[in-house]
């Protein structure tokens, strides 16, 4: 059976509606037409649909009313995330495919094994995954599992943060030590990997006469609900187990945090779409793991195409990178397309704003790092740490924390081991300097 494709759907419905005339046996016909093959059951909606609008609304107003919609929510979110499967649900482990390996995960049949092994009792399992979506109707407060912060970025738009309450937060780091970690990543995936980092990422580009270098938009949030369960399906998982598993995961966005977003604008509404449905919550311990399993048929796709045109392919979250000689600098323009083009097919979105095709003219970086020669810092960016470090020595560090860090000394000490990874020459002066700063005690 395909995958319920909850973002196409709520655009499809939003048109179909608009399309015959506002009244109720055609706005029925309309909900009935949107998802033919699996249909969407959410009683009542056309009512409110009629209460709502007198006439028939402008897309944009329409679609933010079938977002915010509970009953239309619960609808989609059970198509989007369980597929109904025919006879009970069998309490049994099932096996991971071959390509995996053996893989050291617990052995989890039951709703009760796992919320034993989690050290949580059965309400309280379910209290945490949110299977009712209750996080979203709750008003702000500790009822709610995620705490949330918009962060502005340098393109005038803001990072939604999703940060597990404690409880959660456990929960989560648990699944993570002890089941995503020991669950192999494609090759290609640099970030969030033992023994992989950023430095390892940018050292695959190092001396090519071209880098090219994409962005995936919205990286946690493109991945739903359907695709983690999917994932703890594969491994093994029976459906309720996969389901509690993937509630503890994902998450859904309250219309009142949505409406807090710095600059809002029309084009938004993807965005919302995304976010209202269930989602990998940037912010969450499993969210990266869970990501890097979820784009691993994007890896392998975008591998097999840098093997075709002769370019080296690395991805760092939602960073991806291209490298290669001339014939790849020819064809440059063309490989960005078909890396949209393949993207697209997978569920991601490169943002085209931030595609950079970089020669050997001029500075090629790689996740910060200068990859011209050999792993390197910006100059600019070394000059600024060593600055800031000589000052510590001469005038102690209480005058330097102009970014108001909570606990300087380890954020200078992470800014100078990322050095010394890309650098070690360097590192070396730089740790020599940061050993120098007389820091108060306590």
């Amino acid at each position: 059976m395909p995958t319920f494709d909850a973002e196409r759907f709520l655009f499809s419905l939003a048109g179909g509606l608009r399309a015959g005339a506002w009244a109720d046996a055609d706005l029925r016909a309309a909900l009935r037409g949107a998802a033919s093959d699996r249909p969407v059951r959410a009683p009542g909606l056309v009512p409110r649909l009629l209460r709502r609008f007198h006439g028939t609304p402008g897309y944009g107003e329409l679609l933010l009313f079938l977002v915010n919609d509970p009953g239309l929510a619960r609808a989609v979110d059970r198509l989007t995330w369980s597929r109904p499967q025919p006879g009970p649900a069998k309490p049994a482990m099932g096996q991971p495919p071959p390509r995996l390996g053996t893989l050291a995960i617990p052995a989890l049949a039951t709703e009760a094994a796992l919320g034993t092994w989690l050290g949580v009792g059965p309400d309280r399992l379910r209290w945490l995954a949110d299977l009712t979506g209750r996080n979203r109707r709750h008003p702000p407060g500790p009822l709610r599992t995620y705490r949330h912060r918009w962060v502005p970025k340098a393109d005038g738009r803001a990072r939604l943060l999703e940060i597990p309450r404690p409880g959660l937060k456990l929960v989560q780091r648990k699944i993570l030590a002890d089941l995503l970690d020991a669950v192999p990543a494609h090759p290609a995936a640099h970030g969030f990997r033992p023994g992989r980092s950023a430095v390892t990422n940018a050292a695959e580009h190092c001396g090519r006469a071209v880098v090219v270098r994409l962005d995936l938009a919205d990286f946690f949030p493109s991945v739903p609900a359907a695709r983690v369960s999917r994932i703890f399906r594969t491994l093994g998982y029976p459906d309720p187990v996969a389901r509690l598993l993937t509630g503890l995961c994902t998450t859904r966005v309250p219309a009142d945090v949505w409406d807090t977003r710095p600059n809002p604008g029309p084009a938004d509404h993807p965005a919302r779409v995304r976010f209202a449905g269930r989602h990998l919550p940037q912010g969450a311990p499993t969210s990266p793991a869970l990501a890097n399993l979820a784009a691993h048929r994007l890896d392998r796709r975008l591998a097999r195409l840098a093997t075709a045109v002769g370019a080296t392919y690395t991805r760092y979250a939602d960073d991806l990178a291209f490298s290669g000689g001339n014939a790849v600098r020819r064809g440059a323009a063309r490989l960005a397309r078909l890396v949209a083009v393949v993207a697209r097919e997978e569920g991601f979105a490169v943002n085209p704003g931030k595609t950079r095709v970089m020669t050997r003219a001029g500075r090629q970086t790689v996740t910060g790092v200068v990859v011209n020669a050999r792993p390197n810092l910006p100059r600019a960016e070394f000059d600024r740490l060593k600055a800031t470090l000589t000052n510590c020595v001469r005038h102690g560090p209480g005058g330097q924390n102009r970014g108001g860090h909570a606990d300087f000394r380890a954020h200078l000490a992470g800014r100078v081991a990322h050095l010394a990874a890309v650098h070690p020459g360097r590192g070396r002066k730089v740790w020599a300097l940061f050993d120098r700063i007389a820091w108060p005690a306590g």
